[in-house]
């Protein structure tokens, strides 16, 4: 194969956001399908979980796309640690108002009881990372979610402080948890074979027969983002060779020994 199309393969799993990478999966699309109806339902909250690389923020900035033109929608990748800003930030998008000194949550909720909806949908935030936030910042968020003026879906990793972010300030709320895995084996292989299908890659989807799948996934568990890690590496170092060392390719399958190259590479195993 020419080296251009093990480029092309390999930059199709670059691990970034893009909807345009979005991969209809059953299960995923009926996940999907759940955070768009608990979006219609009287919640004030909705937990969105799971495992870091089972695509949480995928999830939001699709739902993003697919809802702006229809409601008002928020959404903050990257968290907003520093309180005033925090709020600064709520002000400005949802009311068009500019602080230029500080705003603390005191002040923000006059503003907030003062202001009237515009329709009967109320403005979705979307909070990626939320694990990130302190726990005095969650029960504020927790607190203007009462005021059923706004909603959110608070996207955190599974851990310990999710727990108790469920625990101690959203047991006795209206909400509903959603949560995210890693791919079984048979989503793991319609996944990396869409994905290069997706992209016109059609000789290189077929490399990945039963024995390199089985592999990849005794991996990466599943898991979708050490899969693109990984993979993306398989064809860094075909392109490496294809391009210094052809005699090396000598297979139509992804080659096992080339597998374990990359994920000593990526930090899936020790060297």
């Amino acid at each position: 194969m020419e080296s251009n199309i093990y480029e092309n393969s390999r930059d199709v799993f670059l691990d970034i956001v893009n909807t345009k990478d979005y991969i209809e999966l059953d299960r995923i699309s009926i996940i999907y399908q759940s955070l768009k109806d608990s979006i219609k339902k009287p919640l004030k909250m909705i937990l969105l979980y799971g495992k870091p690389g089972t695509g949480k923020s995928m999830f939001l900035l699709k739902l993003y796309q697919n809802l702006q033109s229809s409601q008002s929608i928020y959404l903050y990748s990257t968290p907003i640690l520093d309180e005033s800003e925090f709020f600064k930030t709520l002000a400005q998008d949802l009311y068009g108002m500019e602080y230029s000194g500080e705003l603390n949550f005191t002040q923000f909720m006059k503003v907030v009881e003062k202001k009237e909806l515009n329709g009967p949908i109320v403005p979705l935030i979307m909070l990626d990372e939320a694990q990130l936030y302190s726990t005095n910042l969650m029960e504020k968020i927790r607190l203007l979610s009462d005021t059923r003026k706004m909603k959110f879906i608070i996207a955190l990793h599974k851990t310990e402080k999710e727990d108790l972010i469920a625990k101690e300030h959203f047991q006795t709320r209206i909400w509903e948890s959603i949560k995210l895995e890693n791919a079984s084996l048979a989503e793991l292989k319609i996944y990396i074979q869409k994905k290069l299908m997706k992209a016109n890659c059609l000789d290189t989807a077929s490399m990945f027969r039963v024995k390199s799948i089985n592999t990849i996934y005794k991996l990466t568990n599943g898991n979708y983002r050490d899969t693109n890690k990984l993979i993306y590496t398989i064809f860094d170092i075909y392109l490496y060779y294809i391009k210094n060392n052809p005699s090396r390719i000598t297979s139509s399958e992804i080659s096992n020994k080339i597998i374990e190259m990359s994920a000593i590479h990526t930090g899936l195993i020790d060297a």
